[in-house]
């Protein structure tokens, strides 16, 4: 495994981590989380990602229990959750949700207690809130750290702006800044990590955890023949997922990328893997698997980066014709 520290954080993560959305209370079980975690911890993973969003707490407690379970050394692995929109679904009330004083203290505290841990290495806010002062949330995020319930806090899918304008306000009030962002990048979704955060690592040294670097399975090649049951994109409620990536375009791309994977001798999977890790401002890509074969694959990616020489680039950039243009006017 290779580790890479968070920005310019002290923080090392491993390059490849585990995330719960989706499958867990979704599509996996207490054996099925305990044996997929035990595999990632085994092989050098050390940062596991959850939500309080994710199963509505339902995916924390699960890995609270398997956590409890496992007697780790606590200080061998990093734990992290989210807030923002609140874990009761529909039923969610005024200050359930959004980055209020009030909801970030209550959820942080509810975190913890369904993860069953003192505190957590990485706390992160889930979505920019416009109703919200930046003010009150850097100084939230500055309190939980200095009581103790947090070590690093963090954004999930803010612009670079919005991250910026966290670091003035952390900077004027001499409050500790926001370290690592949690953005979604693919070989399908490049504009924040390759152009819109540029002067955001630049200047303020952000470390970035990875979500969806599969593009929620699409870039396995499974959905190129239509959509297995039992697939993320069959769960009841992500039709979303599905009317974003099921398109003839990307599907033409996905198969063109599939000769290619093939041509190497790996798979698609660890190759699009292996691409996004390829890029020195990702700290760790969260991995999310529904079975010991899925892990295993995409554990693979670390050595097919050796693979990825410029010509190889070069042909995955041709099928893709995505790349962001940096605007230099």
């Amino acid at each position: 495994m290779e580790y890479r520290r968070m920005g310019r954080s002290g923080l090392e993560l491993s390059v490849l981590s585990f995330g719960s959305w989706v499958t867990f209370h979704k599509q996996i079980n207490d054996g099925s989380a305990d044996e997929l975690m035990g595999i990632a911890y085994d092989n050098g993973i050390n940062f596991f990602d959850n939500a309080e969003a994710y199963a509505l707490g339902e995916s924390e407690k699960m890995m609270g229990r398997v956590l409890k379970d496992k007697h780790w050394d606590r200080t061998s692995y990093t734990l992290s959750s989210k807030a923002y929109f609140g874990w009761r679904g529909k039923d969610n009330k005024p200050n359930q949700t959004g980055l209020s004083r009030k909801h970030l203290m209550e959820a942080c505290n509810e975190a913890l207690q369904r993860l069953q841990t003192d505190y957590l290495d990485l706390y992160f806010c889930h979505r920019p809130d416009t109703n919200v002062p930046i003010e009150e949330v850097v100084w939230t995020m500055h309190n939980l750290i200095q009581q103790g319930k947090v070590l690093y806090w963090g954004t999930s899918q803010w612009s670079g702006a919005e991250i910026m304008e966290a670091h003035r306000v952390a900077d004027r009030f001499h409050l500790i800044a926001p370290t690592v962002e949690q953005p979604q990048y693919n070989m399908f979704e490049r504009f924040k990590m390759e152009q819109d955060y540029l002067p955001v690592f630049k200047n303020a040294g952000m470390g970035t955890t990875i979500w969806s670097p599969l593009a929620a399975g699409f870039l396995t090649g499974k959905y190129n023949n239509g959509i297995p049951e039992g697939s993320r994109l069959a769960i009841e409620g992500f039709d979303w997922l599905k009317d974003r990536w099921i398109q003839d375009a990307k599907l033409e791309k996905v198969k063109k990328l599939t000769a290619l994977s093939d041509e190497l001798g790996v798979s698609l999977a660890a190759l699009s893997i292996a691409w996004t890790i390829n890029n020195p401002n990702v700290t760790t890509a969260i991995l999310g698997a529904t079975k010991k074969e899925q892990l295993e694959e995409n554990l693979k990616a670390i050595p097919a980066i050796k693979l990825l020489s410029t010509e190889v680039i070069e042909k995955i950039e041709n099928i893709l014709q995505n790349k962001p243009v940096l605007d230099l006017a």
